[in-house]
């Protein structure tokens, strides 16, 4: 999903595939970052109340104690090269009755399991009919940024979503992906319908399908109604695409109803809501929505707050304030002397 005030990650080496059996998980994703195989990792993480996003931190494994385990890794494992002991292999019966296809499809899993991605994405091709094995092939794609062949495998699980999942069950298998979408927010996907739409919409906005992410998104709603996440991609998207539509300004406000600045998340659709209510012409409320959004600092982005304080001039300037936009120009000015059209606008004012 696309945030225009985060700095955005790049998904295809980011993707983290978690694959969980009694407690055990494998991760694997850029360089540089610090990975653990074991049910135990050396991140703690905080949820944002309502949604399927988290902050991750690092945790000093100095400070640990931790018992020896087979299944432990040291932060020097690269990326892509993590290992998992025999005696954690997947339990694939030697069966006859087994079909062919369950059987690549376990293989496939078990590729995963030992980062061999690209021998894991062949299997699950060959098994795309199964569910279970195109959401994860459209997953790999994603990761591999093949993102015409990522949508056509997610969107053949789209009739059968029902279906998602069971191939999992009978291995006694969770898988979680980890889709990061910022530098600081990391989405969970597990195969089920919010997963397959979380992915698809991701898929859409790389190829530039914006009406189909929308339409994604709003599906994604009807199961996610309170999502804060969902909601600022969706608020995002829309003003983009139709920013003086009123029919799209009127949604945007409607969706963004009873938001309180509790997050970066939040303060950005308050951004929103106070452009949609300029937009309107309702520029006393839009500036006291934008005011609330200015109010908390800590953690929002530069880029962000700066937008916030721009929309704000703008609505000063519509409400006669010329003092307080002149006060506005200025500040950003100071920050960022090539701001948008700042510098201009203050020379307008000088020449006045």
């Amino acid at each position: 999903m696309g945030f225009r005030f985060f700095r955005r990650v790049r998904i295809a080496p980011g993707l983290t595939l978690n694959f969980s059996k009694r407690g055990m998980s494998l991760s694997a994703g850029p360089r540089g970052t610090k990975y653990t195989v074991g049910s135990r990792g050396r991140r703690a993480t905080m949820g944002i109340p309502g949604t399927g996003l988290f902050f991750t931190q690092k945790l000093d494994s100095k400070k640990r104690k931790k018992k020896p385990s087979s299944t432990a890794t040291t932060s020097k494992t690269p990326a892509g090269k993590n290992s998992v002991t025999a005696d954690r292999k997947l339990s694939i019966k030697e069966n006859s009755n087994i079909p062919p296809e369950e059987k690549n499809f376990y293989q496939g899993c078990q590729y995963l399991m030992e980062g061999q991605f690209d021998r894991a994405y062949e299997l699950f091709k060959i098994t795309h009919d199964n569910p279970d094995a195109a959401f994860l092939a459209g997953l790999l794609a994603l990761k591999k940024e093949g993102y015409i062949d990522a949508r056509w495998y997610l969107e053949s699980v789209l009739p059968q979503p029902e279906k998602l999942g069971h191939y999992f069950k009978r291995l006694r298998v969770q898988p979680t992906v980890q889709l990061p979408v910022t530098d600081t927010f990391c989405a969970i996907v597990k195969p089920d319908m919010r997963g397959l739409l979380l992915a698809l919409v991701e898929v859409y906005q790389r190829l530039k399908q914006y009406n189909k992410a929308v339409e994604c998104l709003k599906r994604l709603r009807r199961y996610e109604p309170n999502d804060p996440v969902v909601k600022l991609s969706l608020a995002e998207l829309l003003y983009e695409l139709n920013p003086a539509n009123k029919k799209t300004l009127h949604y945007i406000i409607n969706l963004t109803e009873g938001i309180d600045n509790e997050s970066p998340i939040h303060t950005a659709l308050l951004f929103y809501r106070g452009k949609a209510l300029a937009g309107l012409g309702l520029h006393t409320a839009a500036c006291e929505v934008l005011t609330s959004a200015l109010r908390r600092k800590k953690d929002r982005s530069q880029e962000l707050l700066m937008a916030i304080r721009y929309a704000r001039a703008l609505v000063y300037q519509q409400l006669g304030s010329e003092k307080r936009y002149c006060q506005e120009l200025e500040k950003l000015y100071a920050q960022d002397g090539g701001y948008e059209d700042v510098g201009e606008r203050l020379l307008g004012e000088r020449t006045h």
